[in-house]
């Protein structure tokens, strides 16, 4: 139960299993087009440009600033967390002006802040983290990404922790880059980077006036691959992680069998059930306010007098496996639940009974069945 890599359904899992074919052989190439398609439908981008290539969510992040960013380029970024400023970092390696918006821990930017900002200077791109995996902080990527486009900028929305979980509309709200890695809502085992890049970014990326200062990245190299699968023609420029891309597309068509309104709402129900559980044993959350608790995980404060090596220790004993904390500066004080991708109620009450007792047996009064109580009250409503 970590924010990833998840647990993964076992028709992913035996799809990782056959026996590895050829990249150019019929069959793959039809399981590689089909998977960008598919992307479409998750990501809700009709006219969007998917990429799928072997690499981590970092990979993806690094993607989208090599090929629009170029040596001068203006870049907001807006930090909710750890993730935020290493997308900063990420885009000063390649020449940018980076001017960082920082939240305190648990809050989010204001959109005044971000609206005085776009004003101020003229930023080619907007970087924001939907939800920061240290932090469990989730913003409305929605407003930003107008406020982007009425100010002549281009944004890219870090969905490493939020696509196939959260609800996001590319298309709809005019986010330019979503990305994500495969081992997280998308349900796949570590190793995939995937984004969808709108056309007005990919004419952006086009009219560049300088080579991309990333090989590997390089749209330049992956844009024929990614246009020749979904014309279901072989191409090659690296070697495809074959396993992989046959899992991503059982996980794709598992995650649109309920439709993305059903995907959105499913992962909405499970964590306010977990953020009811938390509450009623007494504990607090640190997203400042309830409506910036992620859907996908949640970060929950340790008690006062609690160990949390032992508390980890007394929960792993109950066969439940959760993470310590991320964020530097509170990296003792709270620990954090992963609640998305193929999570189901039984999953979630099992959990919760793991932290129940582990706070017992770390020294906590609280009242055992409290939080089962208040999971199962809105599971079963």
């Amino acid at each position: 139960m970590i924010p990833g890599p998840i647990e993964f359904e076992p028709a992913v899992l035996q799809a990782m299993a056959k026996p590895t074919t050829s990249h150019v052989a019929p069959n793959f190439i039809d399981t590689f087009g089909n998977c960008l398609e598919l992307m479409r439908k998750v990501w809700l981008s009709d006219t969007g440009q998917p990429f799928i290539v072997a690499g981590s969510g970092t990979l993806a992040m690094d993607m989208a600033a090599a090929n629009l960013l170029e040596a001068g380029d203006r870049v907001l970024v807006i930090a909710t967390g750890y993730f935020g400023d290493r997308y900063a970092d990420l885009c000063q390696r390649y020449g940018a002006d980076v001017r960082i918006l920082s939240a305190a821990p648990g809050e989010t930017v204001p959109m005044e802040t971000i609206e005085k900002a776009l004003a101020t200077d003229q930023y080619k791109l907007v970087t924001m983290t939907h939800v920061d995996t240290a932090t469990g902080v989730r913003i409305d990527p929605k407003p930003i990404a107008k406020l982007a486009q009425q100010y002549g900028a281009l944004s890219v929305l870090d969905g490493v922790c939020s696509v196939a979980g959260e609800e996001i509309r590319q298309e709809a709200w005019g986010l330019d880059v979503v990305l994500t890695a495969s081992q997280k809502a998308i349900g796949v085992p570590p190793g995939l980077a995937l984004l969808v890049v709108s056309q007005k970014a990919m004419q952006v990326y086009k009219n560049r006036n300088s080579v991309v200062g990333n090989y590997y990245a390089d749209f330049t190299n992956w844009l024929p691959i990614m246009e020749a699968y979904e014309n279901r023609r072989p191409a090659y420029f690296g070697t495809p992680p074959v396993n992989l891309i046959a899992a991503l597309e059982v996980s794709l068509q598992s995650i649109l069998l309920s439709g993305m309104e059903g995907r959105f709402l499913g992962h909405q129900k499970i964590a306010q059930a977990f953020r009811a559980a938390v509450k009623a044993l007494g504990l607090v959350i640190l997203p400042k306010e309830e409506h910036l608790a992620a859907n996908t995980m949640t970060a929950v404060y340790y008690p006062e007098g609690i160990d949390p090596a032992v508390f980890l220790q007394h929960v792993g004993k109950n066969d439940v496996i959760i993470a310590g904390g991320l964020l530097p500066a509170l990296k003792t004080r709270y620990f954090r639940v992963g609640h998305m991708g193929s999570v189901t109620n039984n999953d979630l009450i099992a959990t919760v009974a793991a932290i129940e007792n582990s706070l017992v047996q770390s020294g906590h009064s609280c009242k055992i069945g409290a939080g089962l109580k208040a999971a199962q009250d809105i599971l079963t409503a």
